[in-house]
């Protein structure tokens, strides 16, 4: 017999001992917040790519203080102002963080490095000793915000 969806999964990563973190699944009752489902993403991933997605976290909140987080497509961070500005998902691998109107951007430092046949997104993938060039990721979240507030406003006038 299968266990109701509004029971919580523990999560441990691969390779540890620790206490297994605990992630609401959807539509449970007393789910936990984008923010801290989030934060368990990150504890549960106990690596260089916890490190790196609590950083690239850090600083979009740094660049948008209004941004809102989110939990979408099974397990993914997002994070919104006037629409998706990006994700982080996490790979084997790789931290990879998708702009939703990428293609739109300029990216006069060249941070976009995956997804550049697409019309429309564009990503940047880090992997583990990866320098993170703080302003140039910071000035491109603060276009995507603007990018994504004049398309907001135009759609209400």
């Amino acid at each position: 017999m299968r266990k109701p969806a509004t029971k919580a999964r523990p999560v441990v990563a691969k390779g540890t001992s620790e206490t297994p973190v605990r992630i609401a699944k959807t539509g449970a009752e007393g789910v936990d917040t984008p923010a801290q489902l989030i934060d368990a993403k990150i504890k549960e991933l106990n690596d260089w790519r916890g490190e790196t997605l609590a950083r690239l976290r850090t600083l979009i909140r740094q660049a948008d203080p209004d941004v809102t987080e989110t939990w979408k497509w099974r397990g993914v961070p997002v994070w919104e102002h006037a629409g998706i500005i990006c994700t982080g998902e996490t790979y084997k691998s790789v931290v990879k963080m998708t702009f939703a109107k990428g293609a739109a951007l300029d990216d006069p430092s060249g941070l976009f490095n995956s997804s550049l046949e697409g019309n429309v997104r564009r990503a940047i993938d880090i992997r583990e000793g990866d320098r993170i060039d703080e302003k140039a990721l910071t000035a491109l979240i603060r276009a995507a915000v603007a990018l994504n507030a004049s398309t907001s406003s135009r759609k209400k006038t």
